[in-house]
């Protein structure tokens, strides 16, 4: 993602209270959740309460932390809201620090374990958001998102995959459900392929596509047919698997009572992850067994793949070509490229990706003043499509169908038709280490360490394990 800067003062109608009485409100809910011990299931623990109206701010220097990983939507964020937040708030500064992906879980956790962060802001994947809740780590949003934020502006299920816990069932937002975020940056795959050897049009179905990159990886010597996802880290190979079973009917689980055996390894299930090892592992490069987003991008930016699986929120850097050997121009690189929704199959689901932002119960009461006041600038509706134009992917209706969002990159469009279709996995506190089993698990098979189906069987058994052991209750995924 890149960032242009933009002119044009914005203003900010705030809400305020006396200091005095802010700083005391959020002492009190920041010695609540410190006073938690962070062990107690959903039903026993809860997340502090932000106020509803944004305290007084300060007039002395501050900076707002943001916690993230490393890659180029977080220096995107940090620039833009340094250009534009500044105008409203000359005094804060934005730092958002960044850590590498497969670290990014335990960097955010360790330090709310410790009732102790050194960020004011932490970016979560929707996953991660129940364990924070049940631990007291995040504030509960609720009154606040009532008062400043315009639901309505809003598809319902970005604002539940972002925010709110529990979620009982993907695509849908309970209303009476807490927030504890709000949408910071919107994603999901995109299909990349190279108009130059398969064609103008991209494959409609999956088998289609698994033709397509056959034919072309046949047919051109050097350039293997897929590249995507296979990392054990992250949750890498475990997204690759899921949006396999997606798109063949499978489910992760049945949520309402908590069962993965029998579920994720229906014969649905059995038959994607015969897809993937069996049809589309063949196609991917010697070696790419621990790709992830950066190799991904690296092989379509070298010519060496036909077809391609990423997050588009990664995808900016494909056109430029200082980082591409397709083209001396982006007009050229785009003469080869293509970017596509997902084909479909049985079903025409794809991942849920992207984070939202959520204010850490041990921030100080100044820096959690201003990480609300700064959560309302960012969702306004002009805010939103500045931060569309500078290549953010934003949550807002208004923003997604905007010329500023849908003339910013050739992938925005992918993004706005596949929001409906958008499928997340298992919101619980135990994610961390559910998806842990299936990437191990799933990387396993794509590199020969075990059969599919004893993968897909040893996934089911363990993860059935974790819930099981657990008394805690989510909601969430397919």
């Amino acid at each position: 993602m890149r960032y242009s800067k933009r002119t044009g003062r914005l203003s900010v109608p705030g809400r305020k209270v006396r200091l005095a009485t802010a700083a005391m409100l959020l002492v009190t809910m920041t010695t609540a959740a410190a006073c938690s011990d962070g062990q107690d299931d959903g039903a026993k623990a809860s997340a502090p309460k932000a106020p509803a109206t944004i305290p007084e701010l300060t007039k002395d220097p501050l900076t707002l932390s943001f916690i993230w990983f490393e890659w180029p939507p977080a220096q995107a964020l940090e620039a833009f809201a340094n250009e534009e937040y500044k105008k409203e708030r000359p005094n804060a500064t934005i730092k958002v620090n960044t850590v590498p992906n497969a670290n990014w879980h335990d960097a955010m956790f360790t330090q709310f374990a410790a009732r102790k962060t050194d960020f004011d802001i932490a970016i979560l994947d929707s996953q991660h958001i129940g364990e924070a809740v049940t631990n007291g780590n995040i504030l509960d949003l609720t009154d606040f998102v009532k008062t400043n934020i315009d639901v309505k502006a809003y598809n319902p299920y970005l604002l539940a995959a972002y925010g709110q816990f529990p979620q009982a069932e993907t695509g849908k937002r309970d209303e009476n459900a807490s927030l504890y975020g709000l949408p910071l940056l919107g994603d999901t795959w995109t299909m990349i392929y190279r108009k130059d050897l398969i064609g103008d049009k991209p494959p409609q179905t999956w088998d289609e596509m698994i033709s397509a990159a056959e034919k072309c990886q046949a047919d051109n010597p050097g350039v293997s047919g897929l590249a995507f996802h296979q990392a054990n880290g992250s949750d890498a190979a475990a997204v690759t698997y899921n949006t396999v079973n997606g798109v063949y009917g499978g489910n992760l689980w049945d949520a309402k009572t908590r069962k993965i055996q029998g579920v994720i390894n229906d014969p649905a299930g059995q038959e994607a992850m015969d897809v993937l090892v069996n049809k589309m592992k063949p196609l991917t490069a010697k070696g790419s067994g621990n790709w992830f987003i950066d190799e991904v991008n690296a092989a379509v930016a070298q010519g060496k793949a036909c077809i391609a699986f990423n997050w588009i929120a990664a995808s900016g850097g494909l056109l430029d070509p200082k980082q591409s050997t397709l083209g001396t121009t982006r007009n050229q690189i785009l003469d080869k490229l293509g970017f596509a929704t997902l084909p479909s199959q049985k079903t025409n689901l794809v991942p849920l990706g992207g984070m939202g932002m959520h204010v850490s119960a041990y921030s100080s009461p100044a820096n959690q003043a201003e990480a609300l006041n700064f959560m309302k600038w960012f969702e306004r509706a002009d805010v939103q499509k500045k931060w569309a134009a500078a290549g953010g992917v934003p949550s807002r209706t208004d923003a997604l169908e905007s010329p500023e969002f849908l003339n910013a990159g050739p992938f925005n469009r992918v993004y706005a038709d596949s929001v409906p279709r958008m499928r997340d996995m298992w919101n619980v506190p135990e994610y961390a280490r559910l998806v842990d089993i299936e990437n191990t698990n799933v990387n396993a098979a794509l590199n020969g360490a075990k059969k599919p189906k004893e993968a897909l069987d040893d996934i089911a058994k363990e993860q059935q394990s974790v819930l099981d052991s657990s008394s805690r209750k989510g909601g969430g995924g397919l």
